[in-house]
Parts: structure tokens; sequence; C-alpha cells
């Protein structure tokens, strides 16, 4: 009786704890997206090849130095029978031995392995500074004029219209000799960071439209949102908006491209030390190893197959991990 007049409901009646799945808690866009991508076997695997190509070429003085050869180093010619007198490797194979694992250079008698190393290096070098300058104009720019609009967004919109149709192949071509005209002397080599700094600045230039381009539309969409409305009304600045508003919800696309922009700047940076106006001697680089492998592949092709393994495996990783995060990033698909 005193329970039916206490205001209090009978014991039996309460409500037991609930532990199924209504009491989970809801997990964010991020954690669903790392749960989804963890489910990815292509995607985890990706990972694992590019992590471990990351940690290679940071590692690049320390796994050449327990290796116990240096990427610049003429071995063949300095050791006696390495190298016959057509400048080819004596040994079957490019010269593969116990201390050459993938061979020695024709020609210069350098070691490939040391040397793939430092290219790896080289590449990511160029196309991590790159990427990083790409994301921050294509951030800043894209979510800017997307908020924006009126005449800045057609203003933009030309300048990126212009900057598509730019060949920028060409001009990569004309640069380098153009700057070692202008700020080398006569019989000097152009020193290695303004090798690297000429590619950044071109692929930068040119690599930040895309990106702000995807921006613009995501953020022109989002700026007519409930919740961009409501922090208008309360009185909230632009530069409020667009950092906490905005900038939030379009990590995604942000994430997606840079992933897979990386394999093509590293394409990109080969394809023109290939050509010969990307990075020069002595610095090693993979797309000078492709190169000097055209030349003497009918007498050691050995020595083209491991720098053009090595951008296959690199480019592909990087590729397959760009999908990978895409597709779990993509709200559209199933988790």
């Amino acid at each position: 009786m005193a329970e039916e007049h206490s205001g209090r409901p009978p014991r039996d009646t309460l409500e037991a704890p609930s532990h199924g799945p209504s009491a989970t808690p809801s997990r964010g866009p991020f954690a669903t997206a790392c749960r989804a991508f963890r489910r990815d076997r292509t995607g985890m695997a990706a990972l694992a090849v590019v992590v471990f190509c990351a940690l290679l070429a940071a590692a690049a003085p320390l796994v050449t130095a327990l290796y116990g050869k240096d990427p610049t180093s003429h071995y063949g010619q300095q050791t006696p029978g390495l190298l016959n007198a057509e400048g080819l490797p004596v040994l079957p194979n490019g010269g593969i031995s116990a201390d050459h694992w993938f061979g020695i250079e024709p020609g210069l008698g350098r070691d490939v392995f040391a040397q793939l190393v430092y290219g790896m290096r080289t590449s990511l070098l160029v196309a991590l500074a790159s990427v990083a300058v790409i994301a921050v104009v294509g951030v800043v720019l894209g979510v800017t004029v997307g908020y924006l609009s009126g005449l800045a967004d057609r203003a933009f919109t030309f300048v990126c219209n212009a900057l598509l149709g730019f060949p920028t192949l060409l001009l990569l071509l004309a640069l380098s000799p153009v700057i070692q005209t202008r700020f080398v002397g006569p019989g000097e080599n152009e020193p290695a960071w303004m090798q690297f700094t000429s590619l950044v600045l071109v692929f930068s230039a040119f690599g930040w439209v895309p990106l702000a381009m995807v921006l613009r539309t995501s953020v022109r969409a989002l700026r007519e949102r409930e919740f961009v409305e409501a922090a208008r009304a309360v009185g909230a600045s632009r530069r409020h908006v667009v950092l906490r508003e905005l900038l939030p919800n379009v990590w995604a696309p942000v994430l997606v491209h840079v992933t897979l922009a990386v394999p093509g700047i590293v394409t990109a940076e080969a394809a023109l030390s290939f050509l010969g106006v990307g990075i020069n001697e002595p610095v090693p680089d993979w797309g000078r190893m492709i190169s000097r492998g055209s030349e003497v592949f009918y007498d050691d092709p050995t020595y083209m197959v491991f720098p053009g393994a090595a951008i296959l495996v690199f480019v592909l990783a990087f590729n397959l991990l760009g999908d990978a995060v895409r597709d779990a990033l993509d709200p559209r698909i199933a988790r």
C-alpha cells in the first residue's frame, strides 16, 4: 500500500537498463569512415604498402648505412671485375650479387638498391611538398569563393578555366632552361634546392584548381543549409561561418583529393626527369633511372625493371588507398 500512494511506480514496473543496439552511442562521421576503411582489405593492404614506402624513404640514410652502400659512389669503376670494357655488368642479371642486391648501374657502376631508396625519398619530398601547398591554397580559395559568390565567383571561374587550359608540361619543359640561364652561372650545376623549389611551385600553381573547384561547389550547396542559416541568425561573423560551420564539413573531399594527387605528382616528376628537366644529377631519381635503363635496355634489361616496378607498386598502392578512402567517406555506400 505504501508503494501505491508514495508517488513512485512499483518496483516491477521500473525500466531495466537497456543493453540493446539502441544503447550504443552514435558514431561520428570520422569514426564511421574509419570503421568502413578497416573493413576494406584492399585499402588496408595499400595503406601498409604506403606506410612502408614512407618509412623506407624517411630512413633512407639509415637503410643505406646498414646496407653498406651509398647512391653516389661508382662501385663498378672502383672495384675491378664488376664492369666489362663496354661498361656493362659482368655478373648476370645486371650484376646482382650478395654485395649489390639489385645490381649496379651500367656505365658509372652505382648501386641500384641505394639509388632506388633515395629515389623514393626524392619523389615523396616533391609530391608531399606540392600536395601540402595545393591543399592549403585549394581549401582557402575554394571555401572562400564558394561562400562569397558574386563577383569573386566569376573571377575565380575565369582564372580556373585559364589555368586548366594552360599546357603545364610545356611550362615545365620551358622553365628549366630559363632558371638555368637566369639564376645559375655558366658552367655551374643547378642546386638541388632550386630544382625542388621549381617543381613544387609549378605543380602547386596548377594543382590547386581541381580541389578548389570541388570545394567551391560543395560550399555553395552547404551555405543554404539550416545550420549555416542558424549561425547567421544569431549574428555569427563570416569568419566564424567559414571556419566553424563550413570548413569542418568539406574535409572529406580534401582528404580524397590529397590521397589521389600524390601518385599523379610522382609520375609527373618521374616523366620530367625522364625528359631531362626534372631532378638532375647527382640526386637519385626514378625517372632518370628509367631514362638510363632505356638506353641500355637491349644489353642490360634488368636495370630498367627495378625503377619501373618501384613506380608501379608505389603509384598503384596510392591509387588503391585513394579509392578506399573515397569509398569509406561516401555516405551513400552501406556501412
